[in-house]
């Protein structure tokens, strides 16, 4: 393979700001098909093209694609101020109309990346530039306030903001010389700056306390934008007019979605997919949306689909999915338009657990889906795995009460699940709640043992009657796969923050002592519970780092101290008046397969 590396070419903006850009070509006169990588990460930096979830670039060049790898605005050798998201759409068209204009760009484009380079690709694609005829976002959000920053029941995905604006501030102050601005810090105060970030990164308080921004004085210093992030609890106009998801309709690129069961997007990763297979701007970016997920999460070296409590097999890697492999089939389909191609009508591609099997679907959500209630039981004593909450299919004839407490200052620990694995400490993927299932503020309903499979595929939801005591509280949910040797396997989880219950945009207090209906946005997962195996609810008032705890005061709550935090008493009322349930999206078919689908058994 030969190929030639021009290294930070200038691409003026609209602004005359000139983004530091290297372009790769294949050896050849051209025009090439070209495909964009526009990161904050560093486009010089080995690891952005090493990361096993992303195709390998030496792979797209020899295939005959120029690869064009761009430092956005404020980050790595690109001059200017990063604020995340804020520049990406009107640079994103800008690029696209530079690379359109070179003679070796043939006038097809593509974009990949993932993370924030998956964000990047979704707001150039509202954009109006030229030459975009398809995304690839692994492991993104066509919607920055539902992931990362958030969540869907408006909780702050405090494990997200801390670990990445700390990597950012961190990037910031690595910078070279030559992406000096008159704000970067002096020498020394970079040096003292950074010795204080990644000493904060250990600081304990971040176990039990709010993000201590204010206690931070070298991360507000590099990144002013994460006081922003805090200050827009709501989805209001600040996230919508950097949300994508709000305009499909502006998009008319297909898209590759590549997603992972216990990523931070993988929700996000999910509603972009469905969203512009039903309301994308073209017929062809309606017909070309596929999606892979499998069992993996954002952290690095989990993408062997394997983890301290449960192995999926080396069939589950990222290699076995051949993410380049697939990346290139979709380039081939829809930046240089072969028809050729093979691109069937098996939209899906999903990692299966409990079978642990690959699996080609028609669509999502998969055909024949049924939502199914799973209703809470009990006499009022589900504290602890040891209580009596009971889940079973049968509507209960008899009303009872659980209560628990939430404390804010000794919050429910997050284990496993949906973290970033960074400042926290904590580690991503499918752990084992036991430990936390002993806690008293955890509410625990199980099912009876299983003796026949039970697939579970889809949107799952928690619909909840609560009271509380205070104005406001959160009710987070997990389903759990409880394993005949005792172990409790995270499957998926959510969280609603009460004030919200109505609308992501206007918070209501609670009437303490009110009985409402809360609706629990649980995620997405694919599993199937084997026989011996139990069907699991948690239900608490915290699951922390991954959410920020709720301080119980109705205000805000980055700005509440110590002395503010109220203890909430929170009641979950169940029975024929009160229909508290999960709702899960069952897949019956002969066996654990689909029968015409392809699949590579355990």
């Amino acid at each position: 393979m030969t190929f030639t590396v021009d290294v930070d070419v200038p691409v003026p903006m609209r602004d005359g700001t000139a983004l530091a850009t290297n372009v790769w070509r294949p050896e050849g006169p051209g025009p090439f098909p070209v495909l964009l990588l526009r990161t904050p990460y560093g486009k010089d930096d080995a690891g952005t093209f090493g990361n096993p979830k992303l195709p390998d670039v030496f792979a797209l060049v020899d295939a005959g694609y120029a690869v064009v790898a761009q430092d956005v605005r404020g980050t790595g050798r690109s001059p200017g101020t990063f604020v995340p998201h804020a520049d990406e759409g009107r640079d994103g068209t800008d690029t696209l109309v530079w690379l359109t204009g070179q003679p070796w760009c043939d006038g097809a484009v593509g974009m990949w990346g993932g993370s924030y380079m998956g964000i990047a690709q979704w707001q150039a694609a509202v954009g109006d530039g030229p030459g975009l005829r398809a995304l690839a976002p692994v492991m993104a959000s066509a919607d920055p306030y539902g992931a990362p920053w958030y969540s869907p029941g408006g909780a702050l995905s405090q494990d997200a903001v801390l670990t990445w604006a700390s990597l950012a501030a961190l990037r910031n102050l690595r910078r070279g010389p030559a992406a000096d601005t008159p704000d970067t810090p002096a020498p020394a105060d970079a040096a003292a700056d950074a010795e204080a970030l990644l000493s904060g990164l250990a600081d304990p308080r971040l176990l039990h306390e709010p993000l201590p921004l204010a206690d931070r004085p070298a991360l507000t210093r590099h990144l002013p934008w994460a006081g922003q992030v805090l200050g827009h609890p709501e989805r209001d106009a600040f996230w919508r007019e950097t949300a994508p998801i709000d305009h499909p309709d502006r998009v008319t690129a297909p898209a590759l979605h590549v997603g992972g069961w216990y990523d931070v997007f993988v929700g996000e990763t999910v509603r972009s997919y469905t969203t512009m297979r039903r309301h994308a701007g073209s017929a062809a970016a309606r017909d070309g949306q596929r999606m892979v997920i499998g069992p993996w999460s954002h952290a690095d070296g989990t993408d062997l689909g394997t983890y301290p409590d449960r192995s999926f097999g080396l069939h589950a890697s990222i290699k076995a999915a051949d993410i380049t492999g697939v990346h290139l089939r979709f380039f081939d389909r829809w930046v240089r338009g072969r028809t050729d191609v093979a691109d069937d009508d098996r939209r899906v591609r999903i990692f299966v657990m409990g079978i642990d099997r690959w699996r080609d679907e028609e669509d999502w959500p998969l055909p024949g889906t049924r939502p199914t209630d799973f209703f809470l039981s009990g006499a009022g004593r589900a504290n602890t795995a040891d209580g009596d909450g009971t889940l079973t299919r049968r509507p209960p004839t008899a009303e009872a009460v659980d209560t628990f407490r939430h404390d804010p200052r000794h919050p429910v620990p997050s284990l496993g699940g949906t973290v970033l694995a960074g400042a926290s400490g904590a580690y991503p993927g499918p752990a084992d709640q036991a430990p936390v299932e002993t806690r008293e503020d955890v509410l625990v309903y199980t099912g009876d043992v299983l003796d026949r499979p039970v697939e579970v595929t889809g949107h799952v939801t928690l619909v909840l009657h609560v009271s509380s005591s205070a104005p406001d509280t959160d009710v987070t949910g997990k389903l759990v796969d409880v394993h005949p040797d005792g172990r409790a396997i995270l499957l998926c989880e959510g969280v609603l923050r009460a004030r919200y219950r109505t609308s992501p945009t206007d918070p209501e207090p609670l009437e303490p002592g009110t009985v409402y209906e809360l609706t629990v946005d649980m995620n997405v997962t694919s599993n199937v519970f084997l026989p011996g195996h139990r069907i699991r609810l948690e239900v608490a008032g915290s699951n922390f780092p991954r959410y920020d705890r709720n301080t119980g005061t109705g205000g805000a709550l980055a700005a509440d101290g110590d002395d503010d935090l109220v203890v909430a008493v929170d009641r979950v009322h169940h029975g024929p008046a009160h229909p508290s349930r999960l709702v899960l999206p069952l897949i019956e078919r002969p066996g654990t397969g689909h029968p015409t689908a392809t699949g590579t058994p355990a």
